[in-house]
C-alpha cells in the first residue's frame, strides 16, 4: 500500500507540473531570457490577458491551487504567482481559500485512506507536540499555521492534524486565519514584482530591492518572523 501510494502520488504530482511548466513555458522566449524589455512585454500581455477575464482566471487558478496542494505541492511560488497576476489583495484573498481547500482536502483523503501509514511514520516524530493540540486544536493549530509550521515541510503541516484526529471545520478555519498574514506578505512582493517590472526601463537588484513595493513587504516579513520566533518560544518551547 505504501509504494503503490508514493508511485500514485509521484505520478500526480508530476503530471501536475510538467501541465504547469508546460503552458508557462510553452509562451516563453529563451532566447530573450537575458533582455529586460521582453519581461516588460511580457508582464504587459499577461497583465491584459488576466484583465480581460479576471473571474474565468481565477476559477483556474482556484482549481489548480487546489489540486497542487492536494498533491503535496510546495505553497511559496503559488503565493508569489497570485500576487503578480491578481494583486496582493485579490491574490491574497484567492490564495488563502484555495490553499485551505487544498489542505482540506489532503488532510481528508489522507484521513481516509492513509491514517495507519501516516501514524506509523509521523506519530514518533512529532509526539512531542500532539499532547499541546489536543488541549485546544483549533488554538494551537492557528498558532501552528501562523508561524510557518515549526519549519515542518508544507506537505506534511498538512497531515500532522491526523495524528490527533482535528475536526475538519477547525482545520480549515485554523488554517485560513493563521495563513493571512505571511500569504498577504507573499502576495504584496509579487505584486510589487509586477510593479517594479511595469516601471523600470532596465533591471538592477539593488533598485528591486529597496524599491517600497519590494523593500516594505520584505521589512514585514523578517518582522512575522521575529514574531513568529517569540510565539514559537511561548507556546511550543515546553514540548521540546
Amino acid at each position: 500500500m505504501s509504494k503503490k501510494f508514493k508511485f500514485l502520488l509521484g505520478i500526480s504530482y508530476l503530471s501536475v507540473l510538467s501541465i504547469f511548466l508546460y503552458f508557462i513555458f510553452d509562451n516563453i522566449q529563451i532566447n530573450r531570457l537575458d533582455d529586460f524589455s521582453y519581461y516588460k512585454e511580457f508582464q504587459s500581455d499577461l497583465n491584459e490577458y488576466v484583465s480581460d477575464n479576471v473571474l474565468i482566471n481565477l476559477i483556474y487558478f482556484f482549481l489548480f491551487t487546489v489540486i497542487w496542494i492536494s498533491l503535496l505541492g510546495f505553497g511559496s511560488p503559488i503565493l508569489i504567482f497570485s500576487g503578480i497576476l491578481f494583486g496582493q489583495w485579490l491574490g491574497t484573498l484567492v490564495s488563502v481559500f484555495s490553499i485551505s481547500i487544498g489542505a482540506l482536502l489532503l488532510y481528508s483523503i489522507g484521513n481516509f485512506f492513509f491514517k495507519d501509514i501516516i501514524k506509523s511514520t509521523l506519530e514518533k516524530r512529532f509526539e512531542k507536540y500532539i499532547h499541546l493540540f489536543q488541549k485546544n486544536e483549533f488554538y494551537y493549530f492557528f498558532i501552528y499555521r501562523f508561524i510557518g509550521g515549526l519549519g515542518v515541510p508544507f506537505g506534511l503541516q498538512n497531515l500532522i492534524p491526523i495524528l490527533f484526529r482535528m475536526k475538519k471545520i477547525n482545520y480549515f478555519f485554523a488554517s485560513f486565519f493563521g495563513f493571512i498574514p505571511s500569504f498577504f506578505i507573499m502576495n504584496t512582493i509579487g505584486a510589487g514584482l509586477n510593479s517594479y517590472i511595469e516601471q523600470a526601463n532596465s533591471f538592477s537588484f539593488l533598485d528591486l530591492v529597496l524599491s517600497p513595493e519590494i523593500f516594505l513587504p520584505i521589512l514585514m516579513f523578517v518582522v512575522l518572523m521575529i514574531v513568529s520566533l517569540l510565539i514559537k518560544k511561548r507556546f511550543f518551547s515546553n514540548a521540546n
